[in-house]
């Protein structure tokens, strides 16, 4: 069963994630989901930008589907984590602008992935933007964390990652966590205004600065697709 759509929108591709009644929990077909939308976007020849948005007016996803993982046997475990990292890696390095339309609550390894878009764009009235990681005790890998290091506000991320503090998009504003907050009623149409706009860079010009601005995730490609082949 799919749990989301890519569709090509006024020169925009717009990934909806659409498995709302679990709360579009990432698990491995999830993610494989995602890198197939990630390759779709990496191949297309022209302008564009990526908007991550969700057809849930409350949650955008809740992060891993956990009561899914624990079934998992070691080999599955290891191999879903590595999916995922990879998923991280593609999404922070794509070759093209990235939006994530954050419409309610964006917790654990959903807030990461929100952390490797270029721009973050988050519900005023409603949802978290939160690491519960501490308090589920599910450390961070040393790619995760370069990920959640991204962030621009030092405090904050310590008191996300350290304490499992959860940000209103409110708070998220005022700490820089996001670009921008809306009320529901705009939040889709500012999040495509936004999409349009960075869509009209040159995009080996964006991505080559992109790179040059997120070179300390470049060094973990090898180690991310090498176990690539070690859990296929």
């Amino acid at each position: 069963m799919s749990t989301m759509t890519l569709e090509h929108k006024d020169g925009i591709h717009v990934l909806t994630l659409t498995n709302n009644e679990n709360e579009n929990q990432l698990t491995q077909d999830v993610a494989n989901e995602y890198l197939r939308a990630l390759e779709t976007v990496e191949q297309y020849k022209g302008k564009t930008a990526l908007l991550i948005t969700c057809e849930d007016l409350k949650t955008f996803s809740t992060g891993i589907n956990l009561q899914w993982l624990i079934k998992q046997n070691y080999d599955g475990q290891k191999k879903f984590v590595n999916t995922l990292e990879r998923v991280f890696y593609r999404l922070a390095l794509l070759n093209a602008p990235t939006v994530i339309c954050m419409n309610g609550n964006t917790y654990a390894g959903s807030a990461v992935l929100a952390c490797c878009c270029d721009f973050r764009i988050m519900r005023s009235d409603r949802g978290r933007f939160c690491f519960p990681e501490v308090n589920i005790k599910i450390p961070f890998t040393p790619m995760m964390m370069e990920v959640i290091k991204m962030l621009p506000n030092q405090h904050a991320l310590k008191h996300m990652a350290l304490v499992g503090t959860a940000y209103t998009g409110q708070q998220c504003k005022e700490f820089n966590l996001v670009d921008d907050i809306y009320p529901m009623e705009e939040l889709q149409q500012k999040s495509m205004e936004l999409a349009k706009q960075l869509a009209t860079k040159d995009r080996a010009t964006y991505t080559s600065i992109k790179l040059g601005l997120r070179a300390d995730m470049i060094k973990h490609k090898d180690s991310v697709f090498e176990n690539s082949k070690e859990s296929n």
